[in-house]
């Protein structure tokens, strides 16, 4: 991993939301990273998919209340986004050299030595899933959530399942009108960029059997990356990791069925003596209606229920050796 670059913040901003948003200079270039909530409290840190920044991926997971009782609760969230991919982000010079899988990765360390962060939670999205794995590879640590693989069509049938894009009589839903807008205000050379970087990766199927961290792996049944993620899921072994397929839902989870994150995220933590603010869910009857409420198990793999598919007994992850002085 590179060393970390001694004068890393050049700029702060105050954004919406109750965070800050947080330009990190890293020896590979800036990083926007948004922190939201009590810098004291265990880090949680994101890592979007491709041509997504945090608040288009993972809007959809902490807005909901049950989320912001459990996660807002329990941890500081750092979102870091993509070179590039920042709302408002201009387009990179294509003098400046792409960067590759592994000097993401290198980035991610370099952000959490800047914010002095020797424990952490990880929470990535299909291309962030894998930045992330890849990083707890090189640095033993790992919660994960996704796989990966491959502007505007390929990439909706690659974040949602067809029954979501194509909604009621062929109209488009909210949620996929929101992304296409998003879409539109990319930078595509930028898009490119992190796309070329992912699509460089290298297998990491060896290397994930040293994995000793337990894993989260959620993944939608109409995902293209479905059959991947059960892949990893089983060279990774039931010990140390759980897979939740989620019905009728593509790779996007966070945005296209939240609520069913919940109750495994819920239990997962509960090993590591986490909960919810107030121990209760939302409303019943919106519940029985809804069937990615987190009340709902009928979108969740059995396995998950099992004494070891609840994540008991789970220890903390070091991003590092500590280092003695």
């Amino acid at each position: 991993m590179g060393e970390s670059s001694d004068s890393v913040s050049i700029d702060i901003n105050m954004v919406p939301f109750g965070g800050k948003e947080f330009l990190v200079k890293t020896s590979r270039g800036c990083l926007s990273v948004f922190v939201c909530g009590d810098q004291e409290k265990p880090a949680l840190i994101t890592y979007p998919d491709v041509a997504l920044n945090y608040m288009s991926c993972f809007q959809g997971l902490f807005v909901c209340p049950d989320a912001a009782s459990l996660l807002l609760h329990n941890f500081c969230i750092y979102h870091i986004d993509a070179p590039g991919h920042e709302l408002g982000a201009n387009v990179i010079s294509s003098d400046v050299p792409l960067l590759s899988v592994d000097d993401l990765a290198d980035q991610i360390a370099e952000v959490l030595d800047f914010f002095g962060l020797k424990r952490v939670l990880c929470l990535g999205v299909t291309a962030g899933a894998y930045i992330l794995t890849l990083f707890a590879v090189l640095m033993n640590l790992l919660y994960f959530y996704g796989m990966c693989g491959v502007l505007k069509e390929c990439l909706l049938q690659r974040y949602f399942s067809k029954e979501l894009r194509y909604g009621v009589h062929g109209a488009e839903s909210e949620i996929i009108q929101a992304c296409v807008n998003l879409l539109d205000e990319r930078q595509s050379p930028n898009v490119m960029r992190f796309l070329q970087a992912i699509n460089k990766r290298h297998d990491l199927t060896d290397d994930l059997k040293k994995l000793q961290c337990k894993t989260l792996i959620f993944v939608g049944e109409s995902s293209p990356f479905h059959t991947e993620s059960v892949h990893m899921s089983t060279k990774i072994g039931r010990k140390n990791c759980t897979l939740v397929e989620v019905k009728a839902c593509g790779s996007l989870v966070t945005e296209e069925h939240p609520l069913a994150m919940l109750v495994p995220i819920e239990f997962f933590l509960m090993g590591f003596g986490f909960y919810r603010q107030q121990l209760h869910f939302a409303n019943s009857s919106s519940n029985s209606s809804n069937p990615s409420s987190p009340s709902s198990h009928s979108c969740i793999a059995p396995e998950l229920l099992s004494p070891e598919g609840l994540g008991i007994k789970l220890k903390p992850i070091k991003t590092r050796a500590d280092v003695e002085i």
